[in-house]
Formats: structure tokens, sequence, C-alpha cells
């Protein structure tokens, strides 16, 4: 079931395994809704299932591109992609889409948990990383590549948690089931 992870091999492994898995847990939220489902909003939040999924894809690649540009920029490589500032500071926040589907974004948040993932494996952990310009990010000094990972796996979770509330709120599933599902396993398992 991949409400929990593999086994890990050492800290690089950790934060990209655990930073993916995060991800695949908002996308686990997704499966079998309607497109109507996919926008409503059950509750107060501003957020649908829709637009949360496509924040986190927007954070996620944000993250990779900080993660891939700071180990550039410490290996003498180009300079931090400017995209990648701007999604961490809020910038064209992503929104549902009307082509969007829950299959089409449960495989860009798979893609999106892969890149990052990848990212992590392959940056410079101790590489500096700027600090983008926003209210939220005030006092910051200075990140490494090691923090940002870890970053993505606390902020990731916080909308996984988010994503779990709207989904049980629609249909009363909820993560331990839509896990199961996702495995091709029945919910609950035999002899519970």
């Amino acid at each position: 079931m991949p409400f929990l992870t593999p086994d890990i091999t050492d800290e690089r492994d950790g934060l990209a395994v655990f930073a993916q898995q995060q991800i695949r847990q908002v996308a686990t939220t997704l499966q079998d809704l309607s497109p109507e489902q996919l926008a409503g909003r059950p509750t107060v939040s501003a957020f649908c299932l829709g637009d949360l999924s496509r924040h986190v894809i927007a954070v996620a690649g944000g993250i990779a591109g900080e993660i891939r540009g700071a180990t550039a920029v410490a290996g003498g490589g180009a300079a931090v992609a400017e995209e990648a500032a701007e999604v961490l500071r809020g910038e064209g926040a992503e929104v549902l889409q009307p082509e969007d589907t829950a299959e089409s974004l449960i495989a860009e948040l798979e893609a999106a948990g892969a890149e990052l993932a990848a990212a992590i494996r392959t940056g410079a952990l101790e590489a500096p990383v700027p600090v983008p310009e926003a209210p939220w990010f005030s006092g910051e000094e200075r990140w490494t590549v090691r923090w940002i990972a870890l970053h993505a796996v606390e902020e990731v979770a916080r909308h996984a948690g988010h994503a779990d509330l709207l989904r049980e709120s629609i249909d009363g599933q909820f993560a331990y089931a839509l896990n199961a599902r996702a495995d091709g396993e029945t919910w609950p398992p035999p002899g519970w």
C-alpha cells in the first residue's frame, strides 16, 4: 500500500522517497472523481481538489528547479531559474484547467513527484538556494538544497492532509481505502 514509504538507503534517498510519496498521497485522493467532484468545493476551503493538485504540481516543479539551479551554480553552471523562484513566492498560482481530469492530474502529480525525487537525488545538498522575497519567508537568510528538500516534504504533506479532508468531504473516502484502491487491493483487508 502506498501509504507507507519503502525502506530508504541514506539521507538523500530518504529525502527523495518521502517527497515523492507525499505527492503520491495527493494523487491518491483524486481516484474516480468526476469533473464536478474535482472542481467542487465541499468545504469552506478556497481550494477544490483540482486547484490543490495544480498547486502541488507547481510547487514540486518550482522546488525541483531551485534544486537543479542551486546545484548548477555550485558546480559553476547557470543561475537559478527565475520561474522556480516565482512559484516559491506564490506568483502565478495554478488552478484547475477545463481540460483537467482526475486521471490527467494523477499522471501529472506522479511525474512531478518523479521529477522532484530525481532533482533531490542529484542535488548538491549543501549548495545554497536563494530565499525568495515573500512575506512568509521573512527572517530567512539562507537555505540549502537539503533544507529545501525537507521543506518540500513538509509543504506537500500539509497539502496531502488538506486533500484528504476535501476528498472525505466529497464522498467519505479516506486515505487507507484510497491507498488500497491505488494498489489494486480491497478495503478493508481480509481479516480486518
